[in-house]
């Protein structure tokens, strides 16, 4: 890619690293953007398309981990799967660096840099992009390794489901166990639909601190809180011509559940603080891992939003329900992950494929692709044996097999086995079950661990 042809966009809260890195980069690539506000990055990145993006990991005071820069890379990495992140940060840690490419950053760079060191891992991670495609819609049917696999009658029947209803403009609820694919149902059905030329965009309300989930719904003005510094547009404006997902939907609190009714039948949203009404323009598909029609006789749901969301349903099975797509997940993980680290495709060995198969993974999909990365990383040997998954295939190990046991109290023994396997460490721990740090930590705090 000629680099007077290049786009780039510096994302960061300090104005006097904006203004630098802009400096030299306008020398050498023909556009380059700067945005100091992270919650601007849906519209941002929706409304033009960037060759590359670089990234701050910290953005709120005294905060040092890089949690932000992980939840904003994914946000990125969502609406343009195929964008180079450089994550930037002056707080370097290995294990921050390796989750952060894991994550899909494309490199991890610690400031202050070195001019030509930022221009040579700009230039080498524009050098790795591949050609872009005739068609730049991306479809959960691709040979990346989220996409939506099954062969299984009940994967037969989602697939069934999807392909009717994604063409209306119908609120869908998809349900599901962490891990199932609820994104990636949401995602074809926003590709299968009128609005695919529009943005797709995803709020994870799991992840979203609840004081600060008014303004991550609806945006705000400036001045409305005292952390308010910029006017800043919320998923229901930057979704608007396309598809706004809201993912666990079932942590949404009753305070916020009220305005979101609201908002959903005025058909218009107005920015805390402010004083104007935005219409609507958006699609509404929601995710949740709870039951929530069983949570309507404690007041944990309202029932009114519940029929608004949910015209149609759509029901993700578990892994354990659909064994018979494991081989066919399994291969599908074993060629992505061999060719991304560049390593010989690998048979797996009859034991292996057993242990697989009786794993009643309680990740689903997401624990079997981590599994297989692992795999993959670690083997030396032209087979794979069941000795490098190391999974759990005892009876007890089935959520189903033992009637004296509740789900809860088999996924609290679960986590806690994974916990000692691997020190306590929870970085480790919530990539063994093929779940979020977040999610691992609500299970933590619910299963007092």
């Amino acid at each position: 890619m000629s680099s007077r042809s290049t786009n780039i966009l510096i994302i960061d809260d300090d104005a006097d690293v904006l203004h630098s890195a802009r400096l030299l980069l306008r020398q050498h690539f023909a556009q380059v953007d700067t945005e100091q506000d992270p919650t601007a990055i849906n519209r941002v990145v929706s409304q033009q398309a960037y060759d590359l993006v670089l990234l701050d990991m910290n953005f709120r005071r005294g905060e040092h981990d890089g949690r932000e820069g992980l939840y904003w890379l994914e946000r990125i990495l969502t609406i343009n799967p195929r964008t180079p992140v450089i994550l930037i940060t002056a707080y370097g840690d290995v294990e921050l660096a390796v989750e952060a490419m894991r994550q899909g950053a494309a490199h991890f760079l610690l400031k202050p840099w070195k001019n030509r060191q930022l221009l040579e891992v700009i230039n080498t991670a524009l050098a790795r992009q591949p050609k872009p495609a005739a068609a730049s819609a991306t479809t959960p049917e691709t040979n990346d390794a989220n996409s939506l696999i099954g062969e299984s009658p009940l994967m037969q029947s989602v697939h069934a489901l999807v392909a009717k209803v994604a063409p209306t403009e119908a609120n869908v609820l998809i349900l599901g166990e962490n891990g199932t694919g609820k994104e990636l149902i949401a995602q074809a059905l926003h590709q299968q639909s009128a609005r695919r030329v529009g943005p797709f965009v995803r709020v994870d309300l799991g992840a979203v601190a609840p004081s600060l989930l008014e303004s991550e719904l609806f945006g705000h003005v400036k001045g409305a809180f005292t952390d308010a510094h910029h006017d800043r547009s919320g998923p229901f404006e930057e979704a608007r011509g396309g598809t706004l997902f809201l993912d666990e939907i079932g942590n949404l609190p009753l305070a916020q559940q009220a305005k979101l009714l609201s908002v959903l039948q005025s058909r218009s949203v107005r920015r805390v603080g402010g004083n104007e009404d935005v219409p609507l323009d958006v699609r509404l598909l929601c995710a949740t891992n709870r039951p929530l029609h069983d949570r309507e006789a404690t007041d944990g749901f309202r029932e009114d939003l519940l029929y608004r969301i949910n015209t149609v349903e759509v029901r993700l099975p578990p892994l354990r329900e659909r064994t018979g797509d494991i081989p066919l997940l399994a291969n599908h993980f074993l060629q992505h992950y061999a060719r991304k680290y560049r390593k010989p495709l690998p048979e797996l060995s009859p034991e292996a494929r057993q242990q697989l198969e009786r794993h009643p993974w309680p990740g689903n999909v997401r624990e079997l692709q981590h599994a297989i990365e692992r795999a993959i990383i670690l083997n030396e040997a032209p087979t794979l044996s069941a000795d490098v998954f190391s999974l759990d295939t005892s009876p007890t190990a089935s959520p189903t097999a033992n009637s004296a046991q509740t789900l809860d109290e088999n996924e609290r023994n679960f986590i806690r086995q994974a916990l000692q396997r691997h020190q306590g460490n929870i970085t480790q721990t919530a990539q063994a079950l093929g779940i979020t740090r977040t999610a691992l930590y609500r299970r933590l705090d619910k299963y007092g661990l």
